[in-house]
Formats: C-alpha cells, sequence, structure tokens
C-alpha cells in the first residue's frame, strides 16, 4: 500500500469553503476527507492541519477550540501559528487600526513535509491548499526524492496554475467530498466530555 501523509492548511480550506458558499460543511472531518480521497491502493499514514488560534472574538474563538478538539478525537495532528497585529493607516484620514495577519502556517507546512520525506514517513504527500507559497517546498521533495510525490487537492475556490504545475497531480475538492465528510453532531472526548457542533454551523 502507498503511504500518504496529508498536509491541510485550515485557513484556505476554511475561507475557500466560504467563498464557494459551502459553509454547512463546516464542521468538516478532515480525517475522513483525507480517506475520501484516497486511491485503493493507499492508506492514510497521518493527518496534519495546520491553523492559528483566532484571537480577540470569543464567540469565534470558542467555535474554533471546540471545532479543534473535535479534530484531534479523530486522530488529527494540529500544527500552530499564530496571529500577528500590524498597524494600517488610512491614508485618506491618518485613521489607525489593527489588522491581524494569520504567520507561519506556510514555513510549517513547508518545514513538516520536507522533515517528514527525509524520515521516510510517505510515499505520497497528500497538500490541501492553494497557496503559491509552498511551491518551492512542493519542487524541493521532487527534486531531492526522486521516489516520492506531493499530490495537491485543492480547497473549492484555491485552484492556483503554479500550484498545480508543481504537483505531481492534483484535483479540486467538491461539495459532494465535503459533505460525505462531516462530524457527528457530537463528538465524545476520551474524558466523556461531550463536543456539540456549534449552533451557528447548523445552517
Amino acid at each position: 500500500m502507498e503511504r500518504v501523509l496529508v498536509y491541510i492548511d485550515g485557513f484556505n480550506l476554511y475561507f475557500g469553503m466560504m467563498e464557494a458558499d459551502f459553509e454547512s460543511s463546516r464542521w468538516l472531518n478532515v480525517y475522513l476527507l483525507a480517506q475520501n480521497l484516497l486511491k485503493p491502493t493507499q492508506q492514510i499514514v497521518g493527518v496534519k492541519y495546520f491553523t492559528s488560534r483566532v484571537t480577540n472574538n470569543p464567540s469565534k474563538q470558542k467555535r474554533q477550540t471546540t471545532y479543534l478538539e473535535a479534530l484531534e478525537c479523530q486522530g488529527v495532528e494540529l500544527i500552530y501559528g499564530h496571529y500577528q497585529s500590524n498597524k494600517v493607516e488610512c491614508k485618506r484620514c491618518g485613521h489607525l487600526w489593527l489588522d491581524q495577519n494569520e504567520k507561519m502556517t506556510d514555513v510549517n507546512i513547508a518545514t513538516h513535509i520536507i522533515v517528514d520525506a527525509f524520515q521516510d514517513r510517505y510515499d505520497t504527500a497528500m497538500l490541501i491548499s492553494g497557496d503559491s507559497d509552498l511551491v518551492p517546498p512542493v519542487r524541493a521533495v521532487h527534486d531531492l526524492f526522486r521516489q516520492k510525490r506531493v499530490f495537491v487537492a485543492f480547497p473549492p475556490k484555491r485552484h492556483n496554475q503554479t500550484v498545480a504545475a508543481a504537483a505531481k497531480g492534483w484535483m479540486v475538492i467538491g461539495r459532494k467530498k465535503l459533505a460525505e465528510s462531516q462530524l457527528p453532531p457530537i463528538v465524545t472526548k476520551a474524558s466523556g466530555y461531550q463536543l456539540a457542533k456549534p449552533v451557528e454551523w447548523n445552517d
């Protein structure tokens, strides 16, 4: 069986789904999604989900925490970046405000995908992202590890021709695969604590 290690750019996937009006799929079991994208000759050896903790919005923080804990219950490994606050000035009126940008996700994915190749943890890396910043590590894997390949599964609305050209195979994740890959309404942790799908995600 071909060993597949899955790397998911959490925000790229989430905002692609939102842009495609797939809000009903937010309670997404990414481990099951990865399984549903495999060929019969492939098996998952790990799923890594790269994200950053939401800040300055308690309700969003609570929903994200519930979701991330539900993913951990499925065996998903979480790797965190962070948000960086930058001052932005309106050039017309001089008003200042803080703009938060998610940082480190692309660097974290690049590091993991190359280190895991070096440690021979996969035959195929499945990358779920359309971020062109990930083209260099994709090319590096193909140049340094000729027997390995990076396959890209683009989130909705995130197809990128540069990424597709660097990959050894690609597809676009459609509504059907997302709908077939949902978590149950209640996810029970090993401790017995129950994680419920956020009410705001029931639309």
